[in-house]
């Protein structure tokens, strides 16, 4: 397929500063005027600079003296030292807006389809958060549930047909045909910016959902919530203002930009995930570009993640030390976990209810193997057990 129809190339004055040889732009191979060689490459960088799902005044205007968000987090991250070992990396350059926003959706999820069939991760940098939903529905040729992370200080499910695109994404997603999303996770919510019947809805459908005090109180409890997804998106307004103040409206009280950083990372680790989706980060809002670096970063380390999986597939090999839990004393039943000897990471073996259905095998914590040593099942595996039935 023929992606390079779909995108428009960068200008070249980006990269004009870029001298340093060990800078990560300059083993990026980005379409200025040839189209790269996306197959051959780990990851794909895209631009999305669509922001008609804002429902503002300002949406899908363009200001010729603000930049495109792609354009600053570039201008960031290629001068940022690379990391040590491989790195096969490419930029598709911006995708071309369509007619609609509807339009724009269909784009993405061409270009997310094609990219992750042939094993090329897209890194998007977009506009607003309703692109998620175009990142979504390129996993539908897969044909296999799919789970899925979104990072928001709010949660994008309204009802309302008035509300922005961007505020009732996530209902799209969850009434998509066919339906696919196996689980839904959220991490870093305000309950102040949450009304209480969408927190219903969240725990009816058994899905999981995290403060972001549960964030600030242990980062380390989210890597297995993140571990389990098939793709991550991230809302930049989740992240405080002093770190990220280019989002609106301002948010005083979100994650840290090293919290951000953190959550990345795990992502980049993570061997089953296949894209990442950065959006709302507004250029026109970002004082001295610092949201731009705080981005880029995030970018650097879930490059730096990928670049240091470990394939933890095979639960039955050497490197899997497995423990068998019995619930109490009168009850026959075990509860089985893993654990990975060199990075200590553990898994949860969960029976279905249903016979005929087989087992599950999720990522969960140290915490959840305490847990069910003191006698208690773990809240992951009522909701990984409510799920597969």
């Amino acid at each position: 397929m023929n992606l390079s129809i779909f995108f428009e190339p960068l200008n070249e004055d980006v990269f004009a500063a870029l001298h340093k040889p060990r800078t990560l732009g300059s083993y990026i191979s980005r379409f200025v005027s040839k189209f790269p060689d996306w197959r051959a490459a780990d990851i794909a960088i895209l631009g999305v600079n669509e922001t008609r799902g804002r429902n503002t005044a300002e949406a899908g205007e363009e200001d010729a003296a603000v930049p495109s968000p792609a354009r600053l987090v570039r201008k960031r991250l290629y001068s940022l030292n690379k990391g040590a070992g491989r790195c096969h990396i490419v930029d598709l350059g911006n995708l071309r807006p369509g007619i609609t926003l509807e339009d724009t959706h269909l784009r993405l999820k061409e270009i997310v389809e094609v990219l992750i069939s042939h094993n090329t991760i897209p890194i998007i940098i977009g506009g607003s958060q309703d692109l998620e939903y175009g990142q979504y529905m390129g996993y539908e040729h897969l044909e296999r549930a799919v789970n899925m992370v979104t990072v928001d200080s709010s949660v994008d499910m309204s009802e309302d047909t008035d509300e922005a695109p961007n505020r009732r994404q996530l209902r799209q997603i969850l009434m998509h045909e066919p339906n696919y999303l196996f689980s839904l996770s959220q991490i870093g919510y305000q309950s102040y910016f949450v009304e209480p019947e969408v927190m219903a809805t969240f725990e009816k459908m058994h899905f999981e959902a995290y403060r972001v005090g549960e964030v600030h109180r242990s980062v380390q409890e989210m890597e297995p919530v993140v571990r389990v997804a098939d793709l991550l998106t991230f809302d930049i307004s989740a992240i405080r203002h002093q770190d990220a103040p280019a989002s609106e409206p301002a948010n005083p009280f979100g994650l840290t930009g090293e919290e951000a950083c953190q959550i990345c990372w795990y992502a980049g680790l993570n061997d089953n995930l296949t894209s990442l989706g950065i959006y709302e980060y507004n250029p026109a809002l970002d004082d001295r570009e610092l949201t731009a670096m705080t981005v880029a970063t995030m970018v650097w380390y879930f490059i730096e993640g990928f670049y240091h999986r470990k394939n933890e597939t095979d639960f039955n090999g050497r490197s899997f030390t497995k423990y068998a839990v019995a619930l109490n004393h009168d009850n026959p039943d075990r509860m089985i976990f893993y654990k990975n000897r060199s990075s200590e990471k553990w898994w949860l073996e969960v029976e279905p209810l249903s016979p005929d259905k087989g087992s599950r095998i999720v990522p969960c914590s140290y915490e959840d193997y305490l847990q069910a040593t003191k006698g208690e099942v773990p809240h992951r595996w009522i909701l990984t057990q409510a799920r597969i039935g």
